[in-house]
C-alpha cells in the first residue's frame, strides 16, 4: 500500500466560468490577490494574521494559525450569503477552547491508540490527549503551530500555499517533516486542498481538515435534517476509546448505511452499541472506491431548507463522519450563538484510524525519497 501513498496524483484544476474577485466583480482571468490582516497575537507577541480571499462565488477566510477556516461563505438557492463553517471571532479562543475548529490536522488525523506504534522495529510513544489515545497528532499538532503562508493567483485560481516543518521527535514522530498544503479557490467556486510531505526518516502521516459545517449557517442549530449520502459499503467499528477494532464491517442494516442520501438524524438515535459509545457518528467510513490516482466523488451534504450541497471528492480511501457529538452549549461563534450536540458536522478525508497498528489497513508510512500527495475537493451548489 506504500506504493499508492507515493504515486497518488492530484486532480486536474476544474475548468468552468468566470471567477468572481474579492470586490465582487467577475473576471475572466481569475479572482485578486488574497488580502492580509492582522488577526491578532499570541502570550509570545507572534502576529497570527487573516487570509480572505474570493472565487467563483465562494469565500474563504484563512488563519496562519494552525491553517484554520476561520470561514466559508456560500449562496443559497435565492442568492443569499451564509458562513457555514463554525469557529470564532478571535484568537483566544482558538488558542484555549476550540474543538479542532476549522483546523489543518497533522501529523496523524484521528486517533492512535495509546500513543503508540513500531516502525522498522523501533518502538515510538506519542503525545497522549486523548484518554489514552493520541489524537490529531497530539496536544500541540499542527492546528496549535504558526503556518508560513504564500498568497498566490495563477490563471483562474486564487489561494494559499501553507507551510510548516515538523522537527524530528516533535509529539513523539520520528523524522523532520517538511509539510506544503495548498488551499485554492477555482473559477467555479470550489475549494480544493492540496497535501505535500516529505521526510528524511521513515515515519506515519495523515493528514486532514477539520472543518465544522453546517449548510444552513453558522449557528442556526441542529444538523440532523441535513442529508448526507456517502459511497461506503463498509465501515470501521470502534472500541470503547474510539480505536478501530481493525474489522470492516457491512454497513447494510445498520444507521451507517449513507449509500443512498437521508437526513443525518433518522438513525442518530437508533439504540446501536456503535452509536451508543460514540454518542453518535464519530466513525471512518471505508469508501468503495479505495486508494485512487485522481480525486473521486465520495460524499454528498446538502441542506433541504438552504438548497446549499456540498460534494466531496479525494483520493484518500476512508472519510471520518463526526456529527458533533461533543459541543456542549460551553462555546460561541461569531454569530453569537452557542454550539450544542449536532450544531456543526465534519467530513474528514484520510488514511484509517489506527493504521500503524493495523497491519490490514492502508499504510501511512512515509519513507526518505517519497512524496505524500492526496487532494480532496469540495464543490458546492444550490
Amino acid at each position: 500500500m506504500e506504493l499508492n501513498r507515493r504515486t497518488v496524483i492530484a486532480g486536474a484544476a476544474a475548468a468552468g466560468m468566470a471567477a468572481t474577485t474579492l470586490g465582487g466583480t467577475a473576471h475572466a482571468t481569475g479572482g485578486r490577490k488574497p488580502v492580509k490582516t492582522l488577526f491578532g497575537k499570541l502570550a509570545d507577541g507572534t502576529k497570527v494574521y487573516s487570509w480572505s480571499l474570493e472565487n467563483g462565488g465562494t469565500r474563504l477566510k484563512v488563519l496562519s494559525w494552525g491553517g484554520v477556516v476561520q470561514s466559508l461563505e456560500i449562496p443559497d438557492r435565492r442568492g443569499r450569503y451564509a458562513n457555514v463553517s463554525a469557529g470564532f471571532d478571535n484568537l483566544e479562543d482558538y488558542v484555549a477552547k476550540t474543538p479542532y475548529f476549522g483546523a489543518l490536522i497533522g501529523r496523524y488525523g484521528n486517533r492512535i491508540g495509546k500513543g503508540r506504534f513500531t516502525l522498522d522495529g523501533k518502538d515510538y510513544q506519542l503525545s497522549v490527549n486523548d484518554g489514552e489515545q493520541s489524537l490529531h497528532g497530539g496536544t500541540q499538532g499542527f492546528d496549535k503551530r504558526v503556518w508560513d503562508v504564500e498568497p498566490f493567483v495563477k490563471g483562474s485560481d486564487v489561494g494559499l500555499h501553507l507551510y510548516y516543518t515538523s522537527v524530528d521527535g516533535e509529539m513523539g514522530y520520528p523524522g523532520t517533516l517538511k509539510t506544503k498544503v495548498t488551499y485554492t479557490l477555482t473559477r467555479r467556486g470550489e475549494w480544493r486542498i492540496d497535501y505535500e510531505a516529505t521526510t528524511n526518516k521513515a515515519t506515519v502521516v495523515n493528514l486532514t481538515s477539520h472543518v465544522y459545517f453546517n449548510l444552513a449557517g453558522e449557528g442556526s442549530g441542529t444538523i440532523e435534517d441535513h442529508e448526507l449520502q456517502i459511497a461506503a459499503s463498509r465501515y470501521t467499528p470502534t472500541d470503547a476509546g474510539l480505536i478501530p477494532t481493525g474489522e470492516l464491517a457491512k454497513v447494510a442494516g445498520t444507521p451507517f448505511d449513507f449509500r443512498k442520501a437521508k437526513p443525518i438524524g433518522r438513525d442518530i438515535r437508533v439504540s446501536h452499541p456503535q452509536l451508543v459509545t460514540a454518542k453518535g457518528f464519530d466513525h471512518n467510513w471505508v469508501l468503495d472506491k479505495g486508494i485512487t490516482a485522481r480525486p473521486e466523488h465520495v460524499a454528498t451534504l446538502r441542506d433541504p431548507a438552504s438548497g446549499r450541497t456540498m460534494k466531496i471528492a479525494t483520493n484518500e480511501p476512508g472519510l471520518q463522519f463526526y456529527s458533533g457529538n461533543f459541543l456542549d452549549g460551553t462555546l460561541t461563534g461569531p454569530s453569537g450563538r452557542t454550539y450544542r450536540q449536532g450544531d456543526a458536522l465534519c467530513l474528514e478525508t484520510q488514511h484509517f484510524p489506527d493504521s500503524p497498528n493495523k497491519p490490514k489497513f492502508p499504510s501511512t508510512v512515509l519513507r526518505p525519497g517519497q512524496t505524500y500527495r492526496t487532494t480532496t475537493i469540495h464543490t458546492f451548489g444550490c
